[in-house]
């Protein structure tokens, strides 16, 4: 959640004081030591949606703790540090059967500012959506595991929850991972400027989760006595929380984007750096004179500064919102399930595998089922035999992977369509094949064809004044702002297996303003998010350098390669990269 900020709604100016006003929901102090909700807590609410586990969800934010460290100690929106946390988010999505999209922000954003992440179960009524929503930047201080860890890996693991269960929809449902908010909320702004005045007429409700885990917090509901927080209050006021507005929270986080359209809003929140009062601390638990969250954009706000019964009863009761508004709340007359086993298989290029896919009637009578798959890569085929089942019944899928399809892992979705609609994920690994046939692999690595197929800040590729090539004419210019900013290129490729040997070459050129041997500005090459190599300004030299990076290890798998520069905020320093090439052998 970005600092306070003067902000101005339908011509009413307001200013949010973090000192003097009632703070962000906290978490209760006097936590039980089971922090997973029973149904004795809220006996009338827990059957209406499943529990979500906190667990699988503080594993989420041990992962993005994880690349906060590998990546300078935060996950702030222009760094690689946030493209490696969108690159997890969307992984766990792809593999559970959501339509996931990364939605570049191409005004308003921060130079350099990595994408949203957009995905949406493919199920339900298109033109009644529930959106639910978190930003996954964190400012440069620190890793940001409660601002905002917190709310993006419980949403993670509520829509992991929805694709498991599959149930009937009534609704659409939609999930949003916010770049730049801690810059001004600016990738949600973004977002909603995109849609047409149809598409944001669609989001019947957008619930926003910033900071859902805080220690000292407390329970806070966006708009608490609105229509869109009715089921959210419902769920904290069976666990007799009373909660209160999010006045802290104000204009401060991405549900202000939507407000802005009209777009009706809540969402949890457990407090920033707002003080909680004695009759909080009375209701709540916790330290009364003390901040919500005392490592607020900070370096500590670490896994260690979670409060898990908090982040609990949050997770809780967005599944609860969730399947209140959006689930169906009749069960078909006739419905089944459908399920793969094995969920996970691995074949050479030229061979096939099996898997069978079971269908149970769950409720009625049998019904006639068709089968499908989403999701194969070119070269992939999935036959069902039969194509059709009644429901009870069992078919067997043959994956047949092509001589050609390139070794990696692809996430495949199988469909049943009957009365209803239901899925079940299939994880196909190809594996390399034997013999070592000499290759490069990298395409466009001379920048010479257009962008395509790098990804990331492409507007670095070009031809530019200022600089040359090393052959001719186009190259990437990563950095030399003179300010504060980070440029990435990344391209996804398969390092053949059968060989001995893949080595990558690329031609680097360094000049700066900077003086002397302190490491100012820094190149990295990246491995899948590692860093294998780092350049400094402390190496400007004169003309191009040809550097080589043994990727002999990656033989046999599908990789990302990255390019980054990061700058510091004064003195300009320019990494110009050419003619990069992966080759067996």
């Amino acid at each position: 959640m970005p600092r306070l900020r003067r902000i101005t709604l339908a011509g009413l100016s307001l200013v949010t004081a973090a000192a003097g006003l009632a703070a962000l929901p906290a978490s209760a102090g006097a936590a039980p030591a089971d922090h997973r909700t029973t149904a004795a807590q809220a006996p009338a609410l827990t059957a209406a949606a499943p529990d979500i586990d906190v667990t699988r969800v503080q594993a989420h934010l041990t992962e993005l703790n994880a690349i906060a460290g590998r990546n300078g100690g935060n996950r702030r929106s222009t760094t690689q540090g946030y493209r490696d946390s969108v690159a997890y988010v969307k992984g766990k999505l792809q593999a559970a059967g959501y339509t996931v999209t990364e939605q570049p922000c191409t005004s308003g954003c921060t130079s350099g500012a990595g994408p949203n992440l957009i995905a949406e179960w493919p199920q339900g009524d298109a033109s009644k959506v529930y959106m639910f929503g978190s930003h996954l930047d964190s400012v440069s201080a620190g890793p940001g595991i409660n601002d905002n860890g917190s709310g993006s890996a419980t949403l993670l693991e509520v829509a992991l929850k929805l694709a498991e269960t599959s149930p009937s929809m009534a609704a659409r449902v939609r999930f949003g991972w916010w770049t730049d908010e801690e810059q001004g909320l600016n990738g949600s702004d973004f977002y909603v400027r995109s849609l047409t005045s149809a598409q944001r007429s669609a989001i019947k409700a957008y619930y926003n989760f910033d900071m859902v885990a805080s220690p000292n917090g407390g329970y806070f509901i966006n708009h608490v006595t609105s229509a869109a927080a009715a089921p959210m209050k419902a769920y904290w006021d069976s666990l007799n929380l009373q909660p209160e507005e999010n006045t802290e929270g104000a204009g401060r986080s991405d549900d202000y984007s939507f407000e802005n359209y009209g777009i009706p809003t809540s969402g949890y929140a457990m407090g920033a750096s707002a003080r909680k009062t004695s009759a909080q601390a009375a209701k709540w638990g916790g330290t009364a004179g003390a901040a919500y969250d005392g490592c607020y954009h900070s370096s500590c706000d670490t896994t260690a500064n979670i409060n898990a019964t908090g982040l609990n009863r949050s997770a809780d009761g967005v599944a609860y919102t969730l399947w209140k508004q959006a689930v169906s709340d009749t069960t078909p007359a006739n419905d089944f399930s459908v399920s793969a086993s094995p969920a996970t298989g691995s074949a050479d290029p030229g061979t096939s595998l099996t898997t069978t896919v079971a269908t149970t009637t769950t409720s009625g009578s049998a019904q006639t089922v068709n089968l499908t798959a989403t999701g194969a890569p070119a070269g992939v085929t999935v036959a069902f035999s039969p194509a059709s089942v009644t429901s009870g019944s069992s078919s067997t899928a043959t994956i047949s992977v092509g001589s050609s399809v390139p070794p990696g892992t692809y996430p495949l979705t199988i469909t049943g369509t009957g009365s209803t609609t239901h899925t079940a994920p299939y994880t196909l690994t190809v594996k390399g094949a034997g013999g070592c046939t000499a290759s490069q692999v990298i395409s466009n690595g001379g920048f010479e064809s257009g962008t395509s197929p790098w990804t990331g800040d492409t507007g670095a590729i070009g031809s530019f004044s200022g600089q040359s090539a090393h052959s001719g004419s186009r190259y990437a210019w990563l950095a030399g702002y003179g300010h504060a900013a980070t440029d990435t290129v990344s391209q996804t490729v398969t390092v053949p297996s059968g060989c001995t040997k893949a080595t990558l070459k690329y031609w680097l050129h360094i000049d700066t303003d900077e003086s002397g041997t302190t490491v100012y500005d820094t190149f990295q090459v990246k491995v899948d998010g590692t860093a294998k190599q780092t350049y400094s300004n402390a190496g400007a030299a004169t003309g191009y350098t040809e550097r080589t990076l043994d990727l002999t290890p990656y033989l046999g798998r599908q990789i990302t390669l990255t390019f980054t520069a990061t700058e510091d905020s004064s003195l300009q320093t320019s990494f110009v990269v050419d003619d990069a090439t992966l080759t067996t052998g």
